[in-house]
């Protein structure tokens, strides 16, 4: 579970050392590589809400061994890739690949929960949270000693192994465990593929993202499409027999939309910071892809101590609140980062951030533990990993639109801003969230 759980996040912060080399290999702008980011995610997005309600109706074995064949091909791809646009492929096809660890994990460990009596297995919610968000950052430390050793293709090439070891722990060890879904008459009743409903939700999200990546008046009507496509989504669903969201699991659960927006908000700091950041060190800094990797590794190394130190213990509130707070300073010292700012002054702002890495992510997913409804818990963790997929779009068009043709300081500081707004929001919403004090994670 953990091992395929990585995938995802792994290889969407690996890239953000990568980004400098391959711009300088193609002879591309930023705004043009910011694509490899933001391709990955918008599969994602479309990919994580439909694999977790296929995991809910037909088990997770098999959606986690199709995703690991996936990946080892992205993994082939990427490669062997001749021009940037075929890297976009290879992370679209990563993407749909490397959705489908994170919700069998849950499916599962919920699946064992209900057997064992235990109401939340804190000791095993937080491995998963270690193992999926925390670890997402030392995907730039890998991504520097790997293309160190062997440029960046070798930051693809990593997939090849990592997929045919899925494969083969996913054959001898998963269980071959049956779904069912809510009011079907057996495991193997057949599933009604929402097409319609994945066209406009896809739709919703590619007219978004085309709009963040070049934000202006000339390109509003592309997010008057947003809201449309949007609108016509969410009526279809809830006509729809078999629809590819059950927006129903929204009805009558605020506390659970909370959590979603919490996710954006968090997930766009986050991911400014890997790559807008990232991309400033090595542009605007002036540091190698592995001096840059090695700098980051303290965002790993405080997220891993702060996860495993307060993992067990129960104030998902205080948790939240202490990890907003953190962020919010983090992102005020960006402000004062300049072009010449020494090694050792980065390296405490790594440390700073890394305490919300160890403390909100872990914090939401015990949260979304406990709202979601236990029969749409496939599907409920996919829509968590969406949303923070659109806080990681978001990032990435924000670091497109702040740096433009070059990570400069001055953009860098631009960035700072748009990620104090975000941190200020999560606050707000923690805050006044009166429902987090039912969230008692025990076991």
């Amino acid at each position: 579970m953990m091992l395929g759980s990585i995938l995802n996040p792994v290889n969407s912060s690996i890239i953000a050392v990568a980004l400098v080399p391959i711009a300088a290999a193609f002879g591309a702008p930023t705004s043009e590589t910011a694509w490899l980011v933001s391709s990955l995610y918008l599969a994602t997005s479309i990919g994580q809400p439909l694999i977790g309600r296929l995991v809910d109706t037909f088990g997770p074995r098999r959606l986690f061994l199709v995703g690991a064949v996936l990946t080892l091909i992205a993994g082939l791809i990427g490669t062997f890739a001749p021009a940037i646009g075929v890297l976009v492929v290879a992370r679209v096809v990563l993407g749909f690949g490397t959705c489908a660890g994170y919700p069998a994990a849950m499916y599962l460990i919920r699946s064992e929960s209900a057997r064992t009596g235990i109401a939340s297995p804190a000791g095993v919610l937080t491995a998963l949270s270690v193992t999926t968000q925390t670890i997402a950052v030392i995907g730039p430390t890998l991504g520097g000693v790997l293309i160190g050793l062997g440029g960046w293709r070798a930051t693809f090439a990593v997939n090849v192994p990592l997929g045919l070891a899925c494969i083969v722990l996913g054959i001898l060890v998963l269980p071959r465990t049956e779904a069912v879904r809510p009011g079907a008459a057996g495991p193997r009743t057949r599933l009604r593929i929402d097409l319609v409903g994945i066209l406009l939700f896809a739709a919703t999200l590619v007219s978004l993202l085309l709009y963040l990546m070049d934000l202006g008046l000339g390109t509003l009507w592309l997010l008057g499409i947003t809201v449309l496509a949007a609108a016509a989504f969410a009526l279809r669903e809830l006509r729809a027999a078999d629809p590819f969201i059950d927006v129903r699991v929204f009805a009558g659960n605020v506390p659970l939309l909370v959590t979603y927006a919490r996710g954006v908000v968090a997930a766009t700091v986050s991911y400014c910071f890997l790559y807008g950041v990232t991309q400033w060190m090595e542009d605007g800094r002036g540091l190698s892809a592995s001096t840059t990797g090695l700098v980051l590794l303290p965002v790993f190394a405080a997220g891993i101590v702060v996860s495993t130190l307060t993992g067990r213990r129960p104030e998902v509130r205080l948790k939240l609140v202490v990890g907003a707070v953190s962020q919010v300073v983090a992102c005020a010292l960006l402000l004062f980062v300049q072009s010449d700012a020494a090694v050792w002054f980065l390296v405490v702002v790594a440390v700073v951030f890394g305490i919300p890495q160890g403390l909100v992510n872990l914090a939401i997913q015990n949260t979304l533990f406990h709202q979601a409804d236990p029969a749409r818990m496939g599907a409920s963790s996919g829509l968590l990993r969406t949303f923070m997929y659109l806080g990681a779009m978001l990032a990435s068009s924000g670091s497109a639109a702040f740096f433009g043709a070059r990570a400069t300081t001055a953009g860098l500081h631009e960035l700072a801003v748009f990620m104090l707004v975000a941190a200020g929001i999560l606050l707000v919403l923690t805050v006044a969230d009166r429902s987090l004090r039912g969230v008692v994670p025990r076991g």
